[in-house]
């Protein structure tokens, strides 16, 4: 089923549950502020008669309620510096480029200024509360964070998180799988790399041994060896906490990583909806002329399938590309041993640090690099139009595609 977002304001819903006498936590009206006063932000800034005061927004309360109170009034330390701090950034940035110099002692703000601050707030709210969303969505234990310190772009509104493929009616993305291996020391003999006939994946630090190119085949759920086998480290989801964060070179949305990560290791699944080929190449033509770069070929057997990340997915959606990647393609089969259907795995090619941004090749096909100037196995919808890359790295090839 497609989401359509809800077309009333925040203030709207917040007007109606008070009108209604009801609570809702995810829009900020809880039994005590329906019953009490809570700052949410600060709107702007006067002096009178020697005065401060501040326009204040109530939590869960309209706009139409905001009231001006004097600063020995508000006890919100916190809030006062984003006001400050969100002015001074403003006024720092000047007109054209240059630098104003910045000034504490006024009576007013200018208009402009006032709606800045409060744009940087309902910003601030609606990115903690994405930020919330996502950790209550995802099914790893690490933290997922979000910052924008670049513009005032807030969360996508079409954008929904999973933890795992969203089949297309009539995909089925479970089958094959009716047992497991025996081991109660994988790997053995008979342990479910060596079924398919391939070697085991990681060495004992759990840690990627095989080349690009090969598949990973981790232990099923039909295994006997238990949740800290050796052979399953995609199945657990990411271990390092993330930051989903604004970029400043006109690339939109980021993902840096909060830890140290070692050569080789599992940093993420690339994750949407299944669709086929034929959907895939309609969408295609859509994403093109959005400048959108979200269709991932399952192509490890066949070109049968597609991942459409556009809509549906997780922290991977937000991972930028570059021809100097620091993250690896792997085909993964887990409990599905279908070949057209592999769960699609990024790992670290080097150490990656703390802070560092995570990327990967969109040419990446089945683990293969593919130059600009050899395209065999890229979908049609990817032929089309081509992209301008902005990844800055030496190598750039200078197109995305």
């Amino acid at each position: 089923a497609w989401y359509v977002p809800c077309l009333a304001s925040l203030e709207t819903l917040q007007e109606l549950c008070r009108k209604e006498n009801l609570t809702c936590k995810s829009i900020g009206i809880t039994n005590r502020s329906l019953k009490s006063y809570e700052v949410e932000y600060l709107c702007d800034y006067k002096v009178e008669e020697g005065k401060a005061y501040y326009l204040v927004k109530w939590k869960g309360w309209p706009e139409s309620s905001n009231t001006w109170e004097p600063r020995k009034h508000l006890n919100c330390p916190l809030l006062l510096q984003n006001f400050l701090r969100d002015k001074n950034e403003y006024l720092s940035r000047g007109r054209e480029g240059k630098a104003m110099k910045v000034r504490n002692h006024v009576k007013t703000l200018k208009p402009a200024i006032a709606d800045y601050i409060v744009k940087k707030a309902k910003q601030r709210i609606a990115l903690q509360r994405w930020k919330e969303e996502l950790n209550r969505k995802k099914n790893h234990k690490a933290m997922i964070l979000v910052e924008n310190t670049v513009d005032l772009e807030g969360p996508p509104l079409d954008f929904y998180y999973i933890n795992e493929y969203k089949p297309a009616p009539g995909i089925n993305v479970l089958n094959g799988i009716t047992t497991g291996c025996e081991c109660a020391d994988c790997p053995a003999e008979k342990c479910c790399p060596k079924e398919a006939g391939f070697i085991l994946a990681y060495n004992k630090r759990k840690k990627l041994k095989i080349q690009p190119g090969l598949p990973i085949y981790e232990c099923n759920s039909y295994c006997r060896c238990g949740p800290d086998c050796l052979n399953r480290i995609v199945q657990k989801g990411t271990p390092y906490s993330l930051c989903i964060f604004r970029t400043n070179n006109g690339r939109g949305w980021g993902v840096k990583t909060l830890q140290r990560i070692k050569t080789n290791s599992f940093v993420m699944e690339y994750v949407g909806e299944v669709i086929t080929s034929e959907e895939a190449e309609r969408r295609g033509q859509l994403y093109d002329n959005q400048g959108n770069t979200y269709l991932f070929d399952l192509d490890y057997d066949s070109d049968e399938f597609t991942v459409d990340a556009a809509r549906y997915g997780n922290v991977s959606h937000f991972v930028n590309h570059s021809c100097d990647p620091n993250l690896q393609v792997f085909n993964v089969f887990i409990d599905n041993l279908d070949l057209r259907l592999p769960r699609i795995a990024l790992f670290s090619t080097r150490t990656i640090k703390a802070g560092e941004e995570l990327t990967f090749d969109y040419q990446m096909k089945g683990s293969i690099d593919l130059t600009s100037d050899s395209a065999e196995g890229l979908s049609p919808s990817k032929k089309r139009i081509r992209t301008v890359c902005k990844c800055g790295a030496v190598c750039c090839r200078g197109y995305l595609n």
